[in-house]
């Protein structure tokens, strides 16, 4: 049976003055899930993120929560829906358990039961009862995960979630999510420049461009088979490879071509048969940075809330 969407965009357009920011954006999300939104400056990033969070109501379309429009069952949609924008904001005077014990009240849903369960989830146990203050931004991002599950979301939207956390902290907080992604179905939507992270975290990306999505793709889209052959000497090489009708793209010391992989075996031995000394010969793939660039014709990625 085909995975239902938790979240969908139907047609979402945002009109602000004369200027359209969002032009006709259609999108399926699916629990357990986590998709990378990208998009270079001013491509509308956060007005999108503010329509699926109920903040901002669209011209026309409409963004759907399990079904139900947004701007029809606010409260019942929103109720699906956890936020993190950047690093959240805490009582700091307070303990980490008390900052949560007060966003619980915001819920009656939430028992204190429930809390013990997502402090765990986060891997906060030995630290929940100290003070905010004492937290590394690390601890105040997991507290804010935390804070944004305690009302079980279906979805979560996470605006910049590893701003100024060190690769510890990072590798840390994509574990966590991709965790809660798995074990409890939720369909996980973030927005980030930071390239090198979304490649490693999500399972796909939406690309946005002057407002209208440009490309889906698949994480783990099977791409051509390119290798990088590095030999010496290289103008030598070159010319071999060439006459095997390889068509080559100079990367640093050595170059990228397009080849069967059954194919290898036979240019390597060429090449030694030529006296040319081969020092490497992998597969390339494409960085997620070096596709970015090739979807949006290098626009540059947004640092951070993108209008």
């Amino acid at each position: 049976m085909e995975k239902q969407p938790i979240v969908e965009l139907r047609q979402l357009s945002k009109t602000i003055g004369k200027k359209k920011i969002i032009d006709n954006l259609n999108l399926q999300l699916y629990p357990g899930q986590i998709t990378g939104f990208l998009g270079p400056n001013g491509a509308g990033k956060t007005t999108t993120i503010r329509m699926m969070a109920g903040l901002m109501r669209p011209t026309s379309g409409e963004v759907f929560v399990e079904g139900q429009s947004v701007t029809e069952h606010f409260e019942e949609t929103m109720s699906k829906v956890g936020v993190i924008v950047e690093n959240p904001e805490m009582y700091k005077y307070m303990s980490g358990w008390k900052n949560l014990l007060h966003f619980a009240r915001m819920n009656k849903s939430v028992t204190k039961e429930r809390i013990t369960e997502v402090v765990e989830q986060v891997g906060m146990q030995n630290r929940i009862h100290e003070k905010v203050s004492k937290y590394s931004l690390g601890m105040r991002q997991r507290l804010g995960l935390a804070q944004a599950l305690l009302h079980r979301p279906k979805f979560l939207i996470l605006d910049e979630p590893t701003n100024g956390l060190d690769p510890a902290g990072i590798r840390e907080f994509r574990a966590h999510l991709r965790k809660i992604a798995i074990e409890d179905g939720v369909s996980v939507f973030v927005s980030s420049h930071l390239l090198s992270e979304i490649e490693l975290m999500c399972d796909r990306i939406a690309v946005i461009q002057n407002g209208q999505l440009i490309d889906i793709r698949e994480m783990n889209q099977v791409e051509e088979a390119h290798y990088y052959i590095e030999a010496q000497p290289a103008e030598q090489a070159r010319e071999l490879l060439t006459a095997r009708g390889l068509s080559l793209e100079v990367s640093g010391a050595g170059f990228i071509t397009k080849v069967e992989q059954e194919k290898i075996p036979e240019l390597i031995h060429l090449m030694v048969e030529a006296n040319i000394q081969v020092f490497a010969v992998q597969p390339y793939r494409k960085t997620l940075e070096d596709q970015f660039l090739e979807m949006t014709g290098g626009g540059q990625i947004a640092e951070s809330h993108t209008k």
